[in-house]
This record gives structure tokens, sequence and C-alpha cells, in this order.
């Protein structure tokens, strides 16, 4: 119950205003919502009840995408659970004997709006759509993008699945046509069917042998890979991938060199091959097949920052594709190389920690901590990366490059995440790789953002400082991501700070300040770097 097919019934605010196009997809089924309802009540409660009239009736099937947003990163969203809610209501209100959701997958080897979101990102507007503009792009759709795969998962029965876990003879003492505040039990039942779809839609993405290579290519900056490495290293990846569940659109029977240039000439805007290395281009190359000097004596170091970061972006969105693949025993690898011991119990309270860190990057579900910590151990296990005694975990000495490649995968997002100058502290050679940087937690990143002096800014201040700070660092060479540019990952960081009550939020009329809490920043940067332990917590399921 996500994405959209022929017969879907859709909302698509920004599609309304277009001449035709609303009204095609209007006469297709589809119904157009509001970006933002707000307080509004009274919309609030119509929507709803158009949702649950259609649910009741079953006239039609309700087709939404349950994130809620596009993904300008390519990696899956947290889910809003506002649709999501209003679907489930007439099962809890016993309007329904059952409902069904269907998680859909549609997996793309070239996404047509790669530059775009990329630029997004980056800070430039997003342009208004129209059918003119529509029209006028029509020469886009003769260029070749490859292969799009579209999975129909297993039915699940809500029924089911709220056994036990929540109590609907509390809709019977109120009349089912009034509006009712969900209870706490009810909210997280949502949150944990939505979540739960999400995972589901990860496990039926296909991946492009695309997806491998920027693996590859994103870990290995400067001066690209010869074909030959290249091609090993991806292969190597598959294999892993293979282990660990993917599905895989890999071409059988033919040679891996072949199934590699084939992908190089459809991303050709991305990567090039020349005398046998491939490399990524910057943007102007991109575009187009030479660059004079005099035209690259003209571009200021800023821009080259930001024409490489584009491009960095778009791979970076199709590495992405593949993250959920690799992401739980990522963190389980990056947990035992910093955690204070080899003990069980310090590497789960590590992982836990890494986990809530970055919930707003990776899609958890909730409560399921544990399950996700023994799936990351069961993954390591089965590919001979991790040995098991008694209650320490160890990385197997045979199988080190395994370790070393799943730390490095979420590298970028650890460097983002604690990235500034801060001359007593460079990251622990165990969970970093490529060149040496000198980084440190969220304390000096937000005491910049800080006004004269104090400890409150506005987020309106936020993103442009922050990107200007990370363009400074990056022409300075205390940091070598260029993900860190990334409007996405540094509105998380933020939110996550929010979570951690690093950050508080404080409204002062229709504006929201920031306040920062300087003693939780560096905490969390301790414990992130390894210096600190993190906050034990009990399971005895381990």
């Amino acid at each position: 119950m996500t994405s959209p097919s022929p017969s879907s019934l859709l909302e698509f605010a920004t599609l309304m205003g277009m001449k035709m196009i609303g009204e095609i997809l209007r006469r297709s089924g589809a119904f157009f919502i509001r970006r933002a309802i707000g307080s509004d009540k009274l919309y609030w409660a119509v929507l709803s009840e158009y949702v649950r009239t259609i649910v009741r009736t079953g006239s039609a099937p309700v087709e939404f995408y349950v994130e809620g947003l596009r993904s300008r990163t390519l990696k899956s969203l947290n889910p809003k659970l506002g649709m999501m809610h209003m679907v489930l209501e007439p099962f809890f209100k016993g309007e329904v004997y059952d409902i069904c959701l269907v998680p859909i997958s549609i997996s793309y080897d070239r996404v047509l709006e790669e530059s775009l979101l990329a630029h997004e990102l980056l800070g430039v507007p997003k342009p208004k759509e129209s059918t003119t503009g529509l029209l006028k792009a029509r020469k886009v759709l003769e260029d070749d993008y490859g292969s799009m795969h579209v999975c129909f998962g297993q039915p699940l029965s809500v029924r089911e699945l709220s056994k036990g876990r929540i109590n609907r003879s509390q809709y019977n003492l109120v009349p089912r046509d009034l509006p009712q505040k969900p209870s706490e039990e009810t909210q997280a039942l949502v949150s944990v069917l939505a979540h739960g779809v999400v995972r589901l839609q990860e496990r039926g993405a296909v991946l492009s042998p695309w997806s491998l290579m920027a693996l590859v290519l994103l870990q290995s900056p400067g001066g690209g890979l010869a074909l030959g490495s290249l091609a090993q290293r991806t292969a190597w990846i598959r294999g892993l991938a293979t282990k660990f569940g993917a599905l895989l659109d890999w071409p059988a029977q033919v040679p891996d060199e072949e199934v590699l240039l084939s992908s190089v000439c459809l991303h050709r805007s991305l990567v090039c091959c020349a005398e046998g290395r491939v490399f990524l281009l910057d943007e102007q190359r991109s575009r187009t097949a030479s660059t004079s000097a005099s035209a690259s004596a003209c571009v200021s170091p800023e821009e080259a920052v930001l024409r490489r970061a584009a491009v960095v972006l778009m791979c970076a969105s199709y590495r992405n594709q593949a993250l959920h693949v690799f992401v739980r025993p990522a963190l389980v690898a990056v947990a035992m190389a910093t955690a204070p011991s080899s003990r069980k119990e310090d590497v789960f309270t590590q992982f836990r920690f890494l986990q809530e860190l970055f919930s707003n990057e990776f899609v958890f579900v909730p409560g399921m901590a544990i399950q996700d910590f023994e799936e990351g151990c069961s993954l390591l296990l089965r590919c001979g990366a991790l040995q098991v005694s008694g209650l320490e975990l160890t990385v197997m000495e045979d199988e080190p490059e395994i370790a070393s490649f799943l730390r490095a995968i979420l590298q970028p997002f650890i460097q983002t995440y604690q990235f500034g100058a801060h001359p007593e502290f460079s990251p622990s050679p165990s969970i970093s790789s490529g060149p040496q940087t000198r980084s440190t937690a969220f304390t000096v990143v937000l005491q910049h953002l800080t006004v004269d002096g104090g400890q409150v800014f506005t987020e309106r201040q936020y993103i442009p400082v922050l990107r200007s700070y990370a363009m400074e660092l990056i022409l300075a060479g205390e940091l070598n991501t260029c993900e860190a540019l990334s409007s996405d990952t540094q509105r998380n960081v933020l939110s996550t700070l929010l979570r951690m009550n690093a950050v508080t939020k404080i409204k002062t009329g229709d504006q929201s300040k920031f306040r920062v809490n300087k003693a939780d920043i560096q905490r969390i940067g301790d414990i992130l770097a390894g210096r600190r332990p993190a906050q034990s917590a009990a399971f005895s399921r381990l």
C-alpha cells in the first residue's frame, strides 16, 4: 500500500494546478490533499471521513506513498503516520472485518531527476511544475534510463498483526462518527505497521550493478579505479549482498567487466572510462565533453566543490538504494570498533546508541533494537566476519576486509554528524577510511551557529550557515565528504539533536528558535568517537 499503479488513488497536491494533468489524474481516481494540514481540524475530519468511506465501501484500493514525502536521496524515509491511521481507522472502529496492506517496491536503474534532486540538496530551489514545463522536457525521455522493477509483496492482514496489541472495545464507548484522539497503543501499532511496510518495501527492492559500483567508487575517491579492480571489488560486494539476502538484477552469463561498462554507459553523466580507469566526473565534465583551460581558470574553489558535490550526491543516491542491505551489520561493525570492550552487552549498548543516532537516516521498526542487533550479528556470522566466544564478539582475523568495508559504508554519515575542527580529536583509525581528517563532535558545529556569542539560533540560520561552515572545512582539507553539504542530512542532524535533548526547541510567536545544550552535545560526540561508553540498557534476551 504505497507506490502508484494505473488504478491507484493518490495524493498529488503539487500536480493539481497543472492544466490537463490534474484533470487526467482526477479522472483516473486520484484525489488531492494539502501538503500540510496543520491544526485545521475541519479539513482533517473531512479528509479522514473521505478515506474511511473509500476503505469501508471497498470500491477501490487506496494507494499512497507511506513515507509521505519524496526522497531526494533515494533512501527509504521514515513513514508519515497520518494517512496510515486514516486507512486503518475503519478496522479499529469495527467498520470492516480486516484490512490488507500490500507493500509495493519500485526500483530504477537510473532516475530521471537525478541532477535535479542533487541540486535541491545543495540549496537550488525546486522548479515549479507546469504542463508547459512538462511538454518542454519531453526530449529527456529520448535518453536511456535502463530498467524499472516493480515488486508486489505478500498482503499483510492487519487483523492478524494487531492481535494482542490493541483493545478495539474502546471505540464502542464513543459514537463512531465522532473523531477520537488515538490512544497510545493505537499510535504504537500504526507506527509499527507503517515502519514494517517500509522494511518490506526495502526487502523487495531490486539492486542494479550500478548501485554496487557506486559503493566502490565512493570509497575510492580521487584518480578513479582500474576497470579490472572495480570489477573484482564489485563482484566481491555482489557476493556479500547475496549472502545478506539482497535481490540483484545482474545479467547471467555476461562477463563482469562487460556488465560494468554497460552501467558506465547508462550513467555517463556521472562516470566515464578512460585509459582503462573508471572515475567520477565533476558537473562541468558531465555536461560537456571537454573543458577549456580558460573556463577552468574562471571557476572559483567554492564552485568547483559544488560541482564535485553535485556528482557525488548523485552517485551517493544510487549507493543509498543498497544501504538497507548492509546497515545492520555495518552498525554492529562500527559498534564493535567503538565499544569500550568486546563484551556482547557493551557492543549492543553502542549499537543501540548508533541506531538512535541514525534513526533519521535509516528505517528501524520501533522497539526492535534487539532483533536488529541479532540480525546484524547473524549476517556477519553468515559471511564469516564475526566470531562469538561466550559473551565476547570479535572480528575474524582472516576476514577483516568485510568489517572494514561495512564501517566505510557509514563513514560519510559519521563524518557529517561529527564534522568540525578541534585540535584534541581525530577519528579513531578503527572506524575511519581514506585520508585522516580532523573532526569533532557536534559542539564546534553548533557553536558556529550561535549568534553574538549566545547559545540560540533560528531554523532559518541553520542550513545556510552550516553549509557555509562545511564548505570552509572541505576547502581547508579538514572534511573529506561532500555529503556534509546535503541539506537533508543537515536537517537530520538537527532532528537527531532535538530527539536526544542536545538541542531544545523554543517557540516564540510564529518563529522557532533552538537552544544548544553543550554538555549533551559533547556527550553524544564522545560516545560516537568511542571516548565514552553509551548508557547501558537491560536486554535479557541477549
